[in-house]
């Protein structure tokens, strides 16, 4: 089991903004028929303001995925506008111990 961990650090006065534009690329991997994955929000600590977490059951289903959110115009144009939203972007990978 793969999971992919994103996590958003917004620009000041910018969290719910980051929120926002996060779920929009939810729903836009909904419409791609991809698994929506989990959005957390920060309630306290100095970690991500937003992050966002799904699983696969492979490392090639993980890697179907980032194929089709890289062929899909509407997750690109999502994934630049959070970009002018954040300040820090972090993408990890881990795989589940058993």
């Amino acid at each position: 089991m793969i999971v992919e961990a994103t996590n958003y650090f917004a620009k000041e006065g910018r969290a719910e903004d980051v929120l926002k534009q996060r779920r929009r690329a939810t729903e836009i991997r909904r419409q791609l028929g991809l698994a929506p994955g989990r959005i957390l929000v920060r309630t306290e600590g100095d970690g991500p303001d937003v992050r966002w977490e799904c699983s696969f059951e492979t490392r090639a289903d993980y890697e179907a995925d980032m194929a089709a959110r890289k062929a899909s115009t509407d997750f690109t144009e999502a994934r630049q506008t959070m970009h002018t939203l954040l300040s820090r972007f972090e993408r990890h990978l881990y795989e589940v111990d058993q």
